[in-house]
């Protein structure tokens, strides 16, 4: 069910401490394909089993799944020993099994994992982008699952993790394609991919292509809803998603990996009547379902809980996130020792640590990492030899993609990875290119840590002298400051859309550069420590010459 719903009265059987969750019972009373909707019984019901020949239906002696969790986004239920659900019904809704960590989901058409189905009987409001239309009902909704390899079992998790692939046209879907997509096919060892939400630039009819480019990656993939994912024409938060729901099912789930649960929150409250027209927080039936999922979860399992906008307000004193849906969320996740939080939206990058201040108690503090944009500052700038934008992001971050590792522990490790870059492009430089000898050192080398934090230790030396700690300075990142200038002074446009105003970048660090060595070509080298990837460097040169007065 649509989180945004409001859900009907249920029968409760609790099967787990706290979790309200029920199985089939033996004489359930099925819906009829032509019960009319305000007579519809109380209940949904259905199997899980293993479709061992892969045929998508469920066939004479293809046993049901015990221990297997069903939701509609609200209630868990949890299915009893020949795989049998039952959950409260409804006319609106979207049902849909959470992945157990043995098992695989088979793939639809479009290349998208196929683990819901929707129970839509009289159709959606009429749409721009069409919604969900109209659709019979199976007297029993059962789900297939598939078995899952024997590697992705035990060995470490790899996932590519997007954030705002964002396309406003089909040029920019082949943008991605060619920026992002195509020079990982076939050289990646993923077995899983998320995008963080705004999955195309509120022009849903985008979507198929979309779709179509992120399947040749070849691995399940994940969507979050984004705020350019609304049906802008809906006139309540409960209809906002629904066209986003037709293509990729449920806006609030769980999907399980023996490494780590995650957890999708559509995080986007639509208030159409209102300015600004959204906002972030979360509904009354998210915190039940999370409440209702949480409590099977071991407290020491790795859990990953992916939403698009940020948990912290970027802007200090702007709350973009409600503080109290914050805290809420944060109680309920409180004594969960292991959990990683991942947002997108801001087409910056950064690492927050949440603490008192921002409502966290835990016995650590909470890490949420905000990936940068796949799709930069939403593909703009000078384009290449190749005619792809430049489309690095305000902070100075050049667009890309991350990655997450995950152990069977439940230990991880992030890297970013700039778009068609060499790996190990982690920092860039910007330094004059000539300076006078003997002048006053007032000019630096300036360090853009791309997954830099306000702890990481970052060193320069020159000419192979001693190192010296680099100073972190909350500034815009030169770099993109001069290409603000080249626009600014340009006589005709430079690209399509010009690169975005320089903005502060929370991973700069600066060294001064010596200006008292000899005539000629000076070598600067830079480290930093990543916490995840240890030692990464970057060299730049400038030249110093003698000047007349």
């Amino acid at each position: 069910m649509s989180t945004r719903a409001l859900c009907l009265p249920i029968l409760v059987l609790s099967l787990l401490a706290g979790v309200r969750a029920q199985a089939a019972p033996e004489a359930a009373v099925l819906p009829s394909r032509t019960t009319p909707e305000a007579a519809r019984p109380a209940q949904v019901t259905g199997i899980v089993y293993l479709d061992a020949n892969r045929n998508g239906r469920r066939d004479g002696g293809e046993r049901g799944l015990a221990g297997v969790k069903v939701s509609n986004g609200r209630e868990v239920a949890i299915t009893d020993a020949q795989g049998r659900y039952g959950l409260p019904g409804g006319t609106r809704m979207t049902v849909f099994v959470i992945k157990p960590p043995a098992y695989a989901v088979p793939r639809g058409a479009d290349g998208l994992p196929r683990f819901w189905q929707h129970v839509f009987p009289g159709g959606s409001p009429t749409l721009r982008y069409g919604g969900i239309p109209a659709g019979s009902v199976p007297d029993s909704l059962d789900f297939g699952l598939l078995p899952a390899s024997r590697q992705a079992r035990d060995a470490a998790l790899k996932m590519l993790v997007f954030g705002d692939p964002q396309p406003k046209t089909r040029t920019d879907v082949d943008y991605y394609e060619r920026d992002i997509v195509a020079p990982l096919v076939g050289r990646h060892d993923a077995r899983l991919g998320l995008s963080v939400g705004d999955i195309v630039s509120d022009d849903l009819d985008l979507y198929p292509h979309m779709n179509r480019v992120t399947a040749r990656l070849g691995v399940p993939w994940l969507h979050v809803a984004g705020n350019h994912d609304l049906d802008f024409d809906a006139r309540s938060d409960e209809d906002s998603l629904l066209t986003f729901r037709r293509v990729y099912g449920p806006d609030t789930y769980a999907w399980e990996e023996p490494q780590a649960s995650f957890i999708v929150l559509d995080d986007v409250v639509y208030r159409p009547d209102a300015r600004p027209s959204y906002v972030g927080g979360l509904r009354e039936g998210q915190f039940d379902f999370l409440r209702a999922y949480l409590a099977t979860l071991p407290r020491d399992r790795r859990v990953v809980i992916a939403a698009h906008i940020p948990f912290f307000d970027p802007v200090p004193g702007v709350e973009s996130f409600r503080r109290a849906d914050r805290e809420r969320l944060f109680t309920l996740l409180r004594e969960h020792t292991q959990v990683l939080l991942i947002s997108a939206h801001t087409h910056n990058q950064r690492h927050y640590w949440h603490g008192a201040d921002t409502g966290w108690h835990g016995a650590q503090p909470l890490h949420e990492y905000n990936v940068g944009a796949t799709c930069g500052a939403f593909w703009s700038g000078v384009k290449d030899e190749q005619g792809i934008p430049d489309a690095t992001m305000s902070d100075g971050t050049p667009n890309g993609h991350a990655w997450l590792t995950i152990q069977p522990d439940g230990q991880y490790a992030l890297r970013y990875h700039v778009a068609r870059a060499p790996a190990g492009q982690t920092i860039g430089l910007h330094a004059p290119k000539v300076l006078r000898q003997g002048a006053y050192p007032a000019y630096g080398v300036y360090a853009n840590v791309y997954m830099g934090e306000a702890d990481t230790k970052v060193e320069y030396r020159v000419d192979g002298g001693e190192w010296k700690p680099m100073r972190r300075v909350l500034r815009p990142d030169p770099a993109l400051l001069a290409e603000n200038m080249a626009d600014d002074s340009a006589a005709a446009l430079r690209g399509y859309d010009r690169s975005p105003e320089a903005d502060v970048s929370t991973h700069l660090w600066r060294g001064a550069l010596p200006t008292d060595l000899a005539i000629g070509e000076h070598r600067v080298d830079v480290r930093a420590f990543d916490r995840w990837q240890g030692e990464q460097s970057a060299s730049i040169r400038y030249r110093l010459e003698q000047a007349a007065e």
